[in-house]
């Protein structure tokens, strides 16, 4: 099923023209501006499974922000956003081929996290509670006359810093990161995807292999292959899980290329790599 059928990005033109028409200057950031435009991202072509592939930096995420903003789409976390956000999905536009489903949404992998963080909470399995750390992110992040005076503050610095360079959700995720791993379920991650996406709906997944075994992230791409082939969803998924490129039928952007291109999952490099490793080790396997 296609719900989306087209995406437009403003290209770097666009984005010229319109930093002229601005007279705002005291902004450090004018993001997502000048992110996709620098990977020659201009438009999206969607199929019923969509794969944005590329490493840390190649604009997949905000690719997926942006569209979940201009649609409109639900979603439970927060994201990094800047002052240029809504004046950047102003530029875009799309063309749907169906009308978007009211229940349409983005899911990320920190609504997951969030989510196994308060089954973690419920049943006493975290020392610290997660309202405490967003009281907690609050305070560190509104903090301006801090004075490091002892080696005994540096801890405090530390969590000071990490407050103001990252959201609440990836601050909670930092600080309780030892404890979560120690506890984490992937049967928890799965039955998140499994409740929230429903039968007619367009989802944008943001590295949903986080959290997941090898395993897990198999039945969740078998999950989401029968949801697209049956159910009438449509996926638009951000990647670099070998598991999840391999999905049948997907159609796979390489924003690590300039221009991105449509690139089949075995010319990808990370998927090269992995191969090129069994390779060298196969008689290990005999």
């Amino acid at each position: 099923m296609i719900y989306l059928s087209e995406f437009f990005f403003p290209d770097a033109d666009r984005e010229f023209d319109f930093r002229l028409s601005v007279k705002r200057t005291c902004y450090d950031s004018v993001y997502p501006f000048h992110v996709l435009s620098a990977r020659g991202l201009a438009r999206l072509e969607f199929a019923p499974v969509t794969i944005l592939y590329g490493g840390n930096g190649s604009g997949k995420t905000t690719a997926l922000n942006v569209i979940g903003e201009k649609l409109g789409l639900k979603r439970d976390t927060l994201y990094n956003r800047s002052n240029f956000f809504e004046d950047y999905a102003a530029l875009c536009h799309f063309t749907p081929r169906s009308p978007i489903p009211e229940d349409s949404r983005v899911i990320t992998s920190d609504d997951v996290f969030d989510f196994m963080l308060n089954l973690r909470a419920l049943n006493g399995g975290i020392d610290r509670r997660r309202e405490e750390l967003f009281e907690e992110y609050v305070e560190n992040k509104n903090e301006r006359e801090f004075r490091l005076r002892s080696l005994e503050d540096y801890d405090r610095l530390r969590e000071i810093n990490l407050a103001r360079s990252k959201t609440q959700s990836r601050y909670v995720r930092a600080m309780l990161k030892d404890n979560v791993r120690e506890q984490s379920n992937g049967e928890s991650a799965f039955y998140y995807f499994t409740e929230k996406i429903r039968e007619d709906g367009l989802y944008l997944l943001d590295e949903p292999e986080n959290s997941l075994s090898p395993g897990k992230q198999r039945e969740l791409v078998r999950f989401m292959e029968d949801s697209a082939r049956f159910f009438r969803c449509q996926f638009v998924i951000a990647t670099h899980s070998p598991f999840v490129l391999a999905m049948r039928e997907a159609k796979i952007y390489n924003l690590d290329e300039n221009p991105a291109a449509v690139r089949r999952w075995t010319e990808l490099e990370s998927v090269r790599a992995y191969y090129d490793f069994f390779r060298d080790h196969a008689r290990e396997f005999d």
